[in-house]
């Protein structure tokens, strides 16, 4: 099977791309990615090598390239995209770019070309907050900021090409993801780093928004598992039902570092920000039997035990070295 992952040097991208080489002998994996700032090849370095892997320079927004990667193609999966937050309120216009329009020109590739499945890798987001109870596959879409409504906005685009053309997409809303590989302008790995390195940690308001977390590997394996039995035109939500205020994670971090509150800095908080997110998994569960293998004290333990032991990835991410990597791997040689 060929599988185009796009968006695979980013953190979810690249720990798909290990997890589908690590569990299927037989998958041939195409990495197609633009390298943007939160694109970093050094998370698949490990493999660049592996015949079964080939990494492509390219942007979802480019329909060109688009439809000269996707030749042969069993299933595509989306991850690229622009997700931060912070970022989408200062310059919104790259969300719209590559959330918007690469999602249509993957959605036309898969129409033109007959490939026969897309994963549209989606969030809670587009929910918008949710004070009570759990948002499911139908609620209603509220989002409040420029990243959230550019997803919701592919969302919908990808149900009207179900609808419309019978395009086999399977939108996927997930909770916050934590692991290895995650660019350090995230909670967790920002945290982490500043922690080990003395400083402080930024926590936005009085820290008691809440987040539902997933560690990468239980991510994958939704995935997985949609990719090969969801059905064509649905969406599925991967949640945990763990839920905790920022401010605990904040001083789960400082404990494990061994720190102590001192390190906690709060600053004014940001606009529009969401007070509480809340997933509803049971379709996934009930429909293709998959559940969450990796506690949370289970995946935390690792994720901080990763970037102890990946200065120099933490460097060359701090200092920009890592865009040099393409050039010295891909170009230069």
């Amino acid at each position: 099977m060929k599988i185009l992952v796009t968006g695979g040097a980013g953190f979810m991208g690249s720990n798909m791309i290990h997890y589908l080489l690590k569990t299927y002998p037989d998958v041939e994996v195409v990495n197609f990615d633009d390298l943007t700032y939160a694109g970093n090849l050094l998370n698949v370095s490990d493999i660049e090598h592996d015949p079964r892997y080939t990494f492509v320079k390219g942007n979802i927004a480019d329909a060109k390239a688009v439809e000269k990667v996707v030749q042969g193609v069993d299933l595509i999966i989306n991850y690229a995209a622009e997700t931060h937050v912070d970022r989408s309120i200062l310059e919104p216009e790259a969300f719209i770019d590559t959330n918007i329009h690469g999602v249509f020109h993957l959605l036309e590739v898969v129409r033109k070309f007959n490939i026969p499945r897309m994963v549209q890798i989606s969030t809670d987001e587009v929910f918008g907050a949710v004070m009570e109870g759990e948002s499911d596959e139908d609620s209603k879409f509220e989002p409040r900021s420029p990243y959230s409504a550019s997803k919701a906005a592919a969302d919908h685009l990808c149900h009207s090409y179900a609808v419309t053309y019978g395009v086999p997409v399977i939108v996927t809303h997930s909770v916050n993801f934590y692991g290895p590989y995650q660019f350090p302008e995230k909670l967790i790995p920002l945290f982490t780093m500043n922690l080990l390195e003395g400083k402080t940690v930024p926590v936005y308001g009085d820290g008691m928004q809440i987040r539902e977390w997933i560690f990468t590997e239980d991510h994958c394996r939704a995935i997985d598992a949609i990719a090969q039995n969801g059905n064509p035109g649905e969406v599925y939500n991967i949640g945990t039902g763990f839920r905790v205020p920022n401010l605990e994670i904040t001083r789960k971090l400082i404990e494990m570092t061994g720190r102590d509150d001192s390190a906690i800095e709060y600053v004014k908080d940001r606009a529009g920000h969401d007070r509480r997110y809340a997933l509803n998994s049971n379709k996934l569960r009930t429909e293709l039997g998959w559940v969450p293998q990796v506690t949370f004290d289970e995946g935390i333990a690792q994720t901080v035990e990763w970037y102890k032991s990946h200065k120099e990835w933490i460097d060359r991410c701090r200092d920009g070295s890592y865009k040099d990597y393409y050039k010295q791997q891909y170009v230069d040689r």
